[in-house]
């Protein structure tokens, strides 16, 4: 198989395409502020904000989706520890008040959405993007607008062909296999930052750090809980970002 291969898009556009071997990784040391999000990195970009090197490379990205007519809107990036946990706080307050007990409230959370401290839009390497051109009524994080005659079916079939060359890839994918977060056809991840990132964080003491952390709910992470999140929602993901 060749290491490096150049692919045409439908515009004429030649994208340089590169597999894992080749990708040149980050070799600038992640504290654990930066990991759990309560560091203050480097971010560029305005309606989103990336590290510099995962910046860049979305530039290139959407220079080139453009070209076939796909303008990439970015609808989440970086989000720091105390903005993802704005986020548990109101879904752990709304499910309990439907009456769900405080376990089956955080197992539902646990879904699609990350406990603080865990998630990978703290590292400046991860975004969830949709197409502008396309409707945005409504709920546009939903897989099924990214399949069949959904509105961001044209981008979800152009990443699928073209994203890996940019160095993004699907993070959490529909593998049938894969357990902990639902499918997100919309979330992607720079692998060149994002994998020497991972690689560290596995590093930490991540059960001490949700136990210190004093979350809503927390008391109700049981040790099994959280073995099972650290395996199944941080480590099930597409196994080209484990490399």
């Amino acid at each position: 198989m060749n290491r490096r291969s150049f692919i045409k898009n439908t515009a004429g556009a030649t994208i340089l395409a590169t597999t894992p071997s080749l990708w040149s990784f980050s070799a600038q040391p992640f504290s654990y502020e930066d990991l759990i999000g309560k560091g203050t990195p480097n971010l560029l970009g305005d309606s989103y904000k990336l590290r510099k090197e995962a910046h860049a490379a979305f530039l290139k990205l959407k220079a080139a989706a453009l070209q076939d007519n796909i303008e990439i809107k970015v609808v989440s990036s970086y989000r720091n520890y105390a903005h993802q946990n704005r986020i548990w706080e109101r879904k752990y307050k709304r499910f309990t008040e439907q009456g769900l007990s405080p376990t089956a409230a955080i197992k539902k959370i646990v879904e699609y959405s990350t406990i603080p401290g865990t998630s990978r839009h703290h590292w400046g390497t991860d975004l969830d993007i949709i197409d502008a051109n396309g409707d945005q009524s409504g709920d546009v994080l939903v897989p099924e607008k990214f399949h069949g005659n959904g509105p961001f079916c044209k981008l979800k079939d152009w990443m699928d062909e073209h994203a890996n060359g940019f160095g993004f890839y699907l993070v959490y994918t529909d593998l049938p296999n894969r357990m902990g977060f639902k499918y997100e056809p919309w979330h992607y991840s720079y692998a060149p930052l994002s994998i020497p990132m991972l690689k560290e964080y596995r590093k930490l003491d991540v059960k001490k750090m949700l136990q210190t952390e004093k979350l809503m709910g927390s008391e109700h992470f049981t040790e099994k809980f959280i073995h099972s999140y650290i395996k199944d929602n941080i480590l099930d993901i597409n196994p080209t970002l484990l490399s």
